[in-house]
Parts: C-alpha cells; structure tokens; sequence
C-alpha cells in the first residue's frame, strides 16, 4: 500500500507537465503558428499594399482605355493623333517652341 501512494504525486505531477507541454505547445501555435496572429497581422498589411497596388493598376488600365478610345475608328481624336504622329516621326509645328 505505501508504494501506490508514492506513485499518485507522480502521476498527478506527469498529468500536469503534459497538459503544460500542451498547452504551452498550443499557445506558441496560436501566435506565431500559420495560422497564428502575427501571420494574420502580416496578411493584413500586406493585403493593404496589394489593395493600393491593385487602385493605381485600374487607375492606369482606365488611362489606357480612354487613350484607345482616342485612338479608335469609333472616336478619333485629331489632338491625341498628331501628337502621337509628330512624337513618332520626330518634327514639330513652326508656332512650338522645344525647352531640351
């Protein structure tokens, strides 16, 4: 009988380690883990920079679009083609004046 009362302390004391390993185990997973909240805070900024990224990329793509509207048969844009005509050939108007 003495020798079972000695090895409860040490059952109880193995219990308590493991649901410590446990639950410090699950605690480190919960914060730097994939899933973790330091994960969630860099997927956070970096959705912000795409987001930016991906505002100036339509903004851009619009300006693209309304330059090839303007250069379209449907709507012909006489300003945009000359100056895209005398920047391609390289000659100027005699009323320009060119600051190098």
């Amino acid at each position: 009988m003495n020798s079972s009362r000695l090895s409860i302390p040490w059952v109880m004391l193995a219990v308590f380690a493991v649901t410590l390993m446990l639950g410090l185990y699950f605690t480190f997973a919960a914060v730097q883990g994939d899933y973790g909240l330091f994960r969630r805070a860099e997927i956070l900024s970096d959705a912000k920079k795409l987001e930016a990224e991906l505002t100036m990329l339509e903004s851009e793509v619009s300006k693209m679009r309304n330059l090839t509207l303007r250069m379209s048969d449907e709507y012909l844009d006489l300003d945009l083609l000359d100056e895209q005509a005398r920047d391609i050939l390289g000659q100027i108007r005699s009323d320009e004046v060119i600051i190098q």
